[in-house]
């Protein structure tokens, strides 16, 4: 699934090739009679996970990709990879086509309106901000997650912080040494603090280009810490990383025994600490 990092690269591609231009025909699924043609093209950005498309300054094209969405870009004459079908949004400028293919979700807002509003208010500040507001996003960890969820479902809960995917949450929790399972009530403040600031830098160093890396070391070992590497030994310590879908939604976690303790560890080093 694309996150933030992708999102924010994404927005960079197309804006040069949208902004200032007019569309001489376009589409966008589930909205038939969404007037496309001789709309002209404002900013084009990301907020988290959501890519938005400003038209004539009074509405906004917002789509999320999830598992299965992408977008191309196409010549006028060039054949397309994908079938119609399974075309999202289409937006002619005369000059390139582009498609969004299988988005997850597509929508047209009003700039302004109550539901663009209601959408500010939903999702939390992006990571990819400087400076992230750290204190909104602590808040909203408090106010909104259950004390008993999984810190894994907190950091992808887009309610709270938005551009944090299934690669990130599993590398950023190894990084900060938290155990995946390890229930929001036990996670201190400074320690959630910690957690979200490893995850903005993790994706403000990303944004650039290229394949998503949050290990620099020059060894040829690999460049992600944890995730996809189930039964390999720790690139740390050497223990034997581990996996399991986790959380609300069963999303794939993994994590490293030795390096991130998990709640049996804690509690036995808690009560020898007490001896």
């Amino acid at each position: 699934m694309p996150e933030g990092d992708t999102v924010f690269k994404l927005a960079g591609y197309l804006r040069p090739h949208l902004r200032g231009r007019q569309l001489v025909a376009g589409k966008v699924r589930g909205l038939p009679d969404a007037a496309l043609a001789g709309a002209s093209i404002g900013d084009v950005y990301a907020r988290g996970k959501h890519l938005f498309i400003e038209l004539d300054q009074t509405r906004l094209l917002r789509s999320h990709l999830g598992m299965q969405g992408s977008w191309h870009g196409y010549a006028p004459s060039e054949p397309w990879q994908k079938p119609l079908r399974q075309a999202s949004i289409v937006l002619d400028t005369g000059r390139r086509i582009f498609v969004c293919f299988n988005a997850l979700q597509v929508e047209m807002l009003r700039n302004g309106g109550v539901r663009q509003r209601t959408f500010d208010i939903t999702l939390g500040p992006d990571l990819l901000t400087r400076p992230i507001d750290i204190e909104t996003i602590l808040r909203r960890a408090r106010e909104l997650a259950d004390p008993g969820m999984p810190v894994a479902d907190v950091l992808l809960s887009q309610r709270i912080a938005s551009g944090i995917g299934n690669v990130y949450k599993s590398e950023v929790l190894f990084l900060e040494t938290c155990h995946p399972a390890t229930p929001l009530v036990r996670v201190a403040d400074a320690e959630l603090v910690g957690l979200y600031r490893q995850a903005g830098r993790l994706l403000r160093r990303n944004r650039q280009g290229g394949p998503r890396v949050t290990r620099w070391a020059n060894d040829d070992a690999g460049r992600l810490w944890v995730y996809g590497r189930t039964r390999q030994p720790c690139l740390q310590c050497g223990c034997i990383i581990r996996s399991s879908k986790l959380g609300v939604r069963q999303r794939s976690t993994y994590w490293c025994p030795r390096c991130q303790p998990g709640l049996e560890s804690i509690a036995l080093t808690e009560k020898n600490q007490q001896d």
